[in-house]
């Protein structure tokens, strides 16, 4: 997601387009990314570690964007 400081126009657009189908309750909209990751053979702290390295090194732009991750068995 990009950080709340940012300005997010892609969210903006979805938030008037809502009103305008009568959605007039939703007053703000963030946009973002969503990864599904496969891990195999790792525990759920190294699987953690892990993912937490890919979302900062690959997925995201630290200066911008703030992640969280969940991990399912």
């Amino acid at each position: 997601m990009l950080k709340s400081t940012v300005l997010d126009p892609q969210g903006q657009t979805i938030q008037r387009a809502l009103s305008s189908l009568g959605y007039s309750k939703v007053q703000d909209v963030r946009q973002g990314k969503f990864f599904v990751l496969a891990l195999d053979g790792l525990s759920r702290e190294e699987a953690k570690t892990q993912v937490e390295r890919i979302a900062k090194d690959v997925l995201t732009n630290p200066v911008i964007e703030e992640f969280r991750f969940e991990i399912l068995e």
